[in-house]
């Protein structure tokens, strides 16, 4: 029987060193001091076996922006099981505590990137953003179906980019549902680290912005570089990799691609986890040269407290159904309440009529965010629709203008 406790900050290596054995990873010593300055902000959950770490999550104190709303949502990381202890109930003890936790907190929701996607549906967990993996083949110039804007681009230094572009990118996270807060801490240590974590090829972050001097930028885009390889048998061009582009019109975006496109010794850009609906997949003239090269699931999401969560949201269009929902993990919201919202408010309260729409709380969070379409669940079989069209109204409710979306893994 194991022992689910508090992890104090002098077990931190160890919870390194359980996870690095679970990972298959092997940090050097500067990867390993982040990891351990990223636990240290974290709350962290052990289980242990006697005095024997086996078992550990770590969750970060983010802020999640959802449509019309910006919601506490711890983001969990880290969550690992020793090999000798899997199959014993390690996990389930652990995410058990994670959601006591969260409820007593207040927070209505949690979230999390899935290492084997496997796992967190029988939690709860949906998931609720797409990225795509987006390549351009830039040993020829790119060709646009639109003019890009022809304000000025420059470089900023990364010592100055939280200054210059973190308001950017607050509003844009605002915008778009799905993205969690952004710490200086984050900023400094993840995104515009000296070196990448993954990759210790690739060059410390470039940071262009599009905009008049003495104005507010319009655009940016964060990158790193790596060089041409011609040692193989096969010369590998130089790379591009895109962090991060944020633009507030497609014009802008059009001249952050095309500037990426065009730096010299360099013949490929690659873009991982772009929104589905990047611009970009609409204005590049040619297809065949930027393509998309995979999809997959992002963030996966838990409503910890589907009142509040569903009451706390704006609403595209007025909605009135009930709905039965299950949820084996938090028997609190599970039952049959009824939905009443709009563009004015949300209600959501128990009922005893028939219901429209009965699902699990997993597929209520995978379309949460207006990501994942009701009426595609329903097709799959995961949803039983008992009203012909309550599927299609609930999606035209919680529909945003933009898909929810984001990058930063965690």
């Amino acid at each position: 029987m194991v022992d689910i406790r508090e992890v104090p900050e002098a077990d931190i290596d160890r919870a390194l060193e359980l996870a690095y054995l679970v990972f298959n990873d092997r940090p050097e010593k500067e990867g390993r001091e982040r990891h351990h300055a990223l636990l240290a902000r974290c709350g962290r959950i052990g289980a242990y076996d006697g005095d024997t770490l086996v078992g550990f999550m770590a969750a970060h104190d983010f802020r999640l922006s959802v449509p019309g709303a910006d919601l506490p949502c711890p983001g969990l990381t880290f969550v690992s099981v020793a090999p000798t202890h899997r199959r014993r109930g390690v996990l389930t003890a652990l995410m058990a505590e994670q959601l006591r936790r969260a409820t007593a907190a207040g927070s209505p929701l949690a979230a999390l990137w899935a290492s084997e996607a496997a796992i967190y549906g029988r939690f709860g967990y949906g998931g609720a953003t797409t990225g795509v993996t987006v390549q351009i083949d830039s040993t020829r110039p790119l060709p646009l179906r639109i003019a890009p804007d022809r304000r000025p681009l420059r470089l900023i230094a990364p010592d100055e980019a939280q200054g210059v572009i973190g308001a950017f990118h607050e509003a844009a996270r605002a915008a778009r549902a799905g993205r969690p807060s952004r710490s200086p801490e984050r900023w400094s240590r993840e995104w515009l680290a000296e070196q990448a974590e993954d990759d210790e090829e690739l060059s410390p972050p470039r940071i262009i912005v599009l905009g008049d001097p003495g104005e507010p930028i319009a655009g940016y885009v964060l990158y790193r570089t790596k060089p041409e390889d011609d040692s193989g048998p096969v010369r590998t061009p130089g790379l591009v990799r895109v962090e991060e582009l944020e633009a507030d019109t497609p014009a802008v975006a059009a001249a952050l691609w095309e500037c990426l496109a065009a730096l010299d010794l360099t013949g490929r850009v690659t873009a991982w986890c772009r929104p589905a609906d990047d611009p970009l997949l609409h204005f590049a003239a040619d297809r065949d040269q930027v393509r998309v090269t995979a999809q997959f699931p992002a963030l996966w999401l838990r409503l910890v407290d589907v009142r509040a969560a569903l009451t706390r949201r704006s609403w595209a269009a007025p909605v009135e159904l009930v709905l039965e929902l299950t949820d084996v993990r938090l028997p609190a919201n599970a039952g049959r309440f009824r939905l009443k919202a709009g563009p004015g408010g949300a209600a959501y309260e128990p009922a005893r009529a028939a219901p429209d729409l009965a699902l699990d709380v997993r597929e209520l969070a995978a379309c949460y965010l207006g990501g994942t379409r009701v009426v595609e669940l329903v097709a799959a079989g995961l949803v039983a629709e008992h009203t012909p069209g309550a599927a299609a109204e609930l999606d035209a409710a919680l529909r945003t203008d933009l898909l929810p979306h984001t990058s930063d893994e965690f």
